[in-house]
């Protein structure tokens, strides 16, 4: 897993006065702030390369059945490159150039310095969470890696350095490396696209009270041309209290914070749940059916928020060299076969069509507090309501006499029909209720 001001609380603008309910919370009822088209907006995190060629192709398809498009690929330096100029780069030059027929827009991200570069005291069995020592050999290795692969769209430097950097985190020598390995990559290849490292959750420095985004910020980020990354993992999709909402509040704040200093493009480039089943490692156990609610959920949240782009972890469950929370994140096995949560996002997106326009909900009545809602637009004039709620109470809509209510869990659906407006029954999992003007 996965400054001050730039992560202070900040209220949501209320966008909940058309349900006609003083008694609505703002933050629940969100909007769009641009149209989404999900195959730029969504992407996947993939390890083609630790698959067979039979298995990784299976995965590309999978993929490529969800209309998605742009992956996020992870390399490590050590496995790369064992020795010095030693490299081990057969299996990736394989699946790369599997890869290329599907015309996959792809992030690369180089994280572990390598046993001979590692900063590590001698012995250490965890040499590559150590930084480099010398930061000019990780940039001289990066830009080699981005002409050995020009298919690779964007480069990424490193990945979670406020949790896993040993033996503590450094913003201003992980910032030394990101512009070393920036500035050498476009030396060789100019104007390639440069993302920071994916911090873990909101930049929270382990050990620390300061946050790595915020340094990166004080440091002259804006100035760099260089995309901004963290990972909001939490415990529910509404947050690690759902009470107070604070993956709304906060992610809310980063992205507006990160703007407003001039950077560019915020991607989140890992969130997600893992379906393991124990024991117990900082995630609750919620199952195949737990993974599958809790990403319909947060997708639906994270489109409404100033993000440029987001990828999904994980594409496919992983093998025994990962923990065992580590194992479940997939939406594939390890056999390349669809989880509960990859059936319900193709569910998700059939109805969805793959472009919405922001939308404002429909006049509702009797809406209770804990109400989800985001509503959006179809191309063909088809009007979608988004919602959830784990009241158990049903939302009557006057002014609809007729719709349709996807169920993307179960893939079932089911017409509502009433001259006096359909009533939908809410649920505490993601709903979709389609109908025409």
């Amino acid at each position: 897993m996965k400054g001050k001001a730039l992560l202070a609380m900040a209220v949501l603008s209320a966008c909940a006065s058309v349900f006609h309910s003083p008694t609505v919370k703002a933050e629940t009822v969100l909007r769009g702030q641009r149209a989404v088209t999900w195959k730029d907006f969504l992407g996947i995190n993939v390890q083609f390369q630790y698959f067979t060629p039979d298995i990784y192709q299976k995965q590309m398809n999978r993929l490529d059945q969800l209309g998605l498009n742009w992956i996020r690929w992870t390399l490590q330096w050590p496995v790369l490159e064992p020795a010095p100029g030693q490299y081990n780069l057969a299996d990736l030059d394989a699946a790369m150039s599997a890869a290329g027929p599907h015309d996959y827009n792809t992030v690369a991200y180089l994280v572990g310095s390598a046993t001979f570069d590692s900063s590590a005291p001698q012995g250490a069995s965890n040499a590559d969470q150590y930084p480099p020592r010398d930061d000019s050999i990780f940039a001289e290795r990066m830009a080699a890696l981005a002409q050995h692969y020009p298919q690779v769209s964007h480069w990424q430097v490193w990945n979670e350095p406020n949790i896993v950097w040993l033996p503590q985190a450094d913003p201003v020598a992980y910032y030394n490396l990101l512009t070393s390995a920036a500035n050498a990559i476009r030396s060789a290849l100019p104007g390639k696209p440069i993302v920071t490292a994916g911090v873990a959750y909101y930049g929270q420095i382990r050990g620390s009270t300061g946050y790595m985004l915020q340094s990166m910020v004080d440091q002259g980020l804006a100035g760099q041309n260089i995309i901004a990354a963290y990972h909001p993992y939490s415990e529910y999709p509404e947050g690690d209290s759902v009470p107070d909402l604070d993956f709304l509040v906060r992610a809310k704040a980063l992205n507006n914070s990160l703007h407003d200093a001039g950077v560019r493009q915020v991607w989140a480039t890992e969130w997600g749940w893992s379906s393991y089943s124990g024991p117990v490692e900082m995630q609750h156990i919620i199952g195949l059916r737990g993974q599958a609610d809790y990403t319909l959920r947060r997708l639906a949240m994270m489109s409404t928020l100033d993000y440029q782009r987001i990828f999904l972890f994980n594409l496919s469950d992983l093998d025994q060299r990962a923990s065992a929370r580590d194992r479940g994140y997939g939406l594939l096995d390890l056999h390349g076969e669809p989880k509960p949560v990859y059936t319900a996002l193709k569910n998700f997106f059939d109805v969805t069509g793959p472009t919405l326009q922001p939308a404002d909900p429909p006049p509702a009545m009797a809406v209770p507090e804990d109400l989800f809602a985001i509503a959006w637009n179809k191309p063909d004039g088809t009007h979608l309501l988004m919602a959830w709620s784990a009241s158990s109470a049903a939302l009557n809509f006057p002014g609809i006499k007729h719709a349709t209510l996807y169920d993307p869990l179960t893939g079932n659906h089911s017409e509502l029909a009433n001259a006096k407006g359909v009533d939908l029954p809410l649920t505490p999992t993601l709903q979709i209720l389609a109908w025409k003007s």
